[in-house]
This record gives structure tokens, C-alpha cells and sequence, in this order.
């Protein structure tokens, strides 16, 4: 059995689409075995986009990530990690495929709703982040 790690960001949470955002995944099959609600702190937004501390738009993700509360799940199932990234869609709304969360209520780029681990070792990494215990 795979996880993986979802965020449900702060622009999904103040859309207050929670629900119908974890309804995706249950109805692909997928089962959430944790669930937290939380803001995340600074010291945890950085541990989380680490990979992007060199690049222009850290400071803005870090201040968007961080500015009202989010939704983090852990995902099993198989192939978890990969049906999650097709139901999420594309980084680009404009380029996400019909019908997926994404191209349903993302904003932008940035303001794309939900998060999720593109790899074995990147899941692991951000699970050990938003669940250390």
C-alpha cells in the first residue's frame, strides 16, 4: 500500500471545499488514514518548500502558504501517489484537465488548491513534516 501527502491549501480551506476536495479521493478508491487542520507555521512552510528557497517566488509561497489555515492528509492506496496527481491535475489551471480539482477551483498557479507529493521519497519527506509524530 502507497502514500502520499495532500495538502488542502488556504485557498481551498477559505473556499471551504474541504469536503469536496476529499471526496475525490475517497470516491477514486483511496482511503485517508490522517487528517489535521492547522496554520502552518513558518519554520514548517520552509521545511516544506525547501527545493524552491533559491528561486523568486519563495518569500510569496512561504506568506501564502502560511496565511490562514490548511488541511493536511495522508493518502494510501495503490498507486496512491499517482492517482492523486491525476485527480488533483495540472499545476496550471488553465492547463488542467476537465473535471479535475484543479481545473474546478483553482485561482492560479499559485492559488491552485491542493498539494501533493510527486514521488516515493518526497512523500515520505513531507509526511515526516506535516505528521512527525
Amino acid at each position: 500500500m502507497e502514500r502520499t501527502l495532500v495538502l488542502i491549501k488556504p485557498d481551498g480551506v477559505e473556499q471551504n471545499i474541504i469536503g469536496k476536495i476529499i471526496n475525490f479521493y475517497e470516491e477514486a478508491g483511496l482511503k485517508i488514514v490522517a487528517l489535521r487542520m492547522e496554520k502552518a507555521n513558518e519554520e514548517v512552510a520552509m521545511r516544506h518548500y525547501e527545493q524552491h528557497n533559491d528561486k523568486f517566488f519563495y518569500q510569496d509561497l512561504i506568506k501564502y502558504i502560511t496565511r490562514s489555515p490548511l488541511c493536511s492528509l495522508i493518502i494510501e492506496g495503490e498507486g496512491a501517489i499517482e492517482k492523486v496527481r491525476k485527480i488533483n491535475g495540472s499545476t496550471n489551471p488553465i492547463k488542467a484537465e476537465k473535471g479535475t480539482i484543479r481545473n474546478l477551483f483553482a485561482k492560479s498557479v499559485t492559488e491552485n488548491c491542493v498539494h501533493a507529493s510527486d514521488s516515493l521519497e518526497s512523500a515520505e519527506r513531507e509526511i515526516a513534516i506535516w505528521f512527525p509524530n
